[in-house]
């Protein structure tokens, strides 16, 4: 049995070193070519905690289910055909040095709710000498990014049986924040798929799911306190929402995974659909002095407006539990509010001189009904640049502008502005994943660097992030997987490996087994680095 296993180790297994596979790459890696067997069926996860962690049990058996399964993901094609890794190579100097019959997984703390700020940190060992093997965290959050780096070490080269490699690893994130926002309002997302996209988060070790759950076109959040919103807001008002229960689901499956959702309600602009069902929420748009029967922004003239918005917002901040809510604050047409003679005359009576102040005067009122309801929150860009007097720990989205690589020396005067008034930051524009080209578009994706810019050391430690954004006008059910997927991949190793990590031709090889992997484990993702295979492209 010894020597069949021998046998396929050496004329089967893809030989190189399994921790150069890893992604997102860990900031410190010392790995041998001293391999151990594993079967499948015999390994075990030991917890070692100061209290049972119901969220350490979970990631252990998801662990086991992606680390140890035989066949593609999606079998519509060909039914339960195993699959292992074919010949590339043969190298003589791996070596075999016995079994391993298990790994403890022992974590410091069990916090309940991922938050900012929140301990990812994790060390990984796997000594083929003593056949120890061990993860160590001092929060569960570290112990789940450590067992998803350990079901990357590990590769399959027969039934049941699989290889690993002494391996050290001491990890940790470069970067707090690491999110993925997702527009579900220009095209409904079905929960099965918000799903998936969790999973893809996870497996490269993003931690924010940015949801941006209403806007113009339709309001798919079902409101217990407004419920005609979704009623008369969404595209389907049967089909196309989010329950309460959806998205406490999808809050806890999130949970599950160390991934906080933040949701976006943004105001005033983008707010058509909630006009369908709240009479006098936005601004009636005149012409030549006349109603000409449309409608623009929210209408910060009316006082109703504020009552409105603390109510709706109260029941989201208690749906939705993580500290921070975005607020949006982008791209407000001024147009209707020239237009409108009530809104002329509430600006002389308040003596506000530009649309752009009363932009303001708007948003503070929002963030005056946030601090009383003890949450913090996150703006773009353009209500920090119109002044309003924010928090001194609101983070701003920065969005506008261009972006170049450290190699460029490009540099962005949206963040030197953001962190030279002593506010945090998180970077997006750079990675606006519906925005596709042709060609291996994600290397422009990973070369992007947040500390690109002309500032101080303190500037730069203030930039806590970034994330990509998938909008939606063109991407519904049957293209969301595949254009998130693998270009986030890029972005993520970004934000979490370290900083000389900025050669697409040192990570190409990386890339694409991290594309693979998802395929494996069933993700219909999108080949993004070039004509190659993968060996589950057979079953999508």
């Amino acid at each position: 049995m010894i020597f069949k296993f021998v046998y396929l180790l050496f004329c089967v297994i893809f030989v190189q070193e399994s921790t150069a596979q890893v992604w997102p790459h860990p900031q410190s890696v010392k790995a041998t070519k001293n391999y151990l067997q594993i079967d499948s069926k015999q390994f075990t996860f030991t917890e070692k905690s100061p209290e049972k962690c119901v969220l350490l049990s979970a990631a252990i058996t998801r662990t086991k289910n992606v680390t140890f399964i035989q066949n593609c993901g999606n079998t519509r094609r060909g039914g339960q055909q195993n699959f292992y890794n074919t010949l590339r190579s043969l190298d003589n100097e791996v070596n075999y040095n016995g079994g391993l019959s298990g790994i403890t997984v022992e974590i410091g703390s069990c916090e309940q709710l991922p938050h900012l700020g929140m301990n990812e940190n994790y060390t990984l060992v796997i000594n083929a000498t003593t056949g120890e093997a061990y993860i160590k965290a001092p929060v569960i959050w570290g112990a789940i990014r450590g067992l998803e780096t350990f079901s990357q070490l590990i590769a399959n080269v027969g039934p049941n049986q699989f290889v690993i490699n002494e391996t050290q690893i001491v990890d940790f994130p470069r970067f707090a924040y690491r999110g993925l926002m997702v527009d579900t309002a220009r095209h409904y997302l079905p929960l099965d798929l918000l799903y998936s996209n969790l999973d893809a988060m996870a497996y490269n070790k993003l931690n924010v799911f940015h949801w941006h759950i209403v806007d113009d076109q339709s309001f798919p959040y079902v409101s217990d306190v407004f419920p005609d919103l979704h009623r008369k807001g969404a595209y389907n008002p049967v089909t196309h929402i989010y329950s309460q229960q959806d998205i406490h689901n999808i809050i806890e499956y999130a949970r599950q995974r160390g991934i906080r959702v933040v949701v976006e309600f943004d105001t005033p602009g983008h707010t058509q659909s909630w006009g369908k069902s709240q009479k006098d929420l936005l601004t009636e748009c005149y012409t030549n002095g006349t109603k000409n029967g449309k409608y623009g922004p929210i209408d910060p003239s009316n006082e109703k407006v504020y009552e409105f918005i603390e109510k709706l917002f109260a029941e989201v901040t208690h749906t939705f539990p993580d500290q921070y809510f975005h607020l949006g604050g982008d791209e407000v047409d001024f147009t209707c509010w020239e237009s409108n003679p009530n809104i002329k005359r509430f600006m002389a009576d308040k003596k506000i001189k530009s649309y752009s102040k009363l932009e303001d005067y708007y948003m503070q009122r929002v963030v005056d009904i946030m601090k009383k309801l003890k949450k913090s929150y996150i703006v773009w860009e353009e209500v920090f640049n119109n002044g309003v007097d924010l928090k001194e720990d609101t983070v701003v989205h920065v969005w506008i502008g261009s972006w170049g690589t450290e190699k460029e020396k490009y540099w962005r005067p949206e963040l030197q502005n953001v962190t030279s008034k002593g506010y945090r930051a998180i970077l997006s524009s750079c990675w606006y994943l519906d925005l596709i080209s042709y060609g291996p578009d994600w290397q422009k994706y990973y070369q992007c660097e947040p500390h690109s810019f002309n500032g101080t050391d303190k500037q730069k430690s203030l930039v806590i992030g970034g994330e990509p954004a998938v909008w939606a006008e063109y991407i519904n059910a049957g293209n969301f997987i595949s254009r998130t997927w693998p270009r986030a991949s890029a972005a993520a190793e970004r934000l979490w490996s370290p900083k000389s990590f900025i050669m697409p031709s040192e990570a190409a090889e990386r890339f694409h087994q991290q594309n693979c992997r998802m395929m494996e484990r069933g993700l219909s993702v999108e080949p993004n680095e070039g004509p190659g295979y993968c060996r589950c492209d057979y079953a999508l």
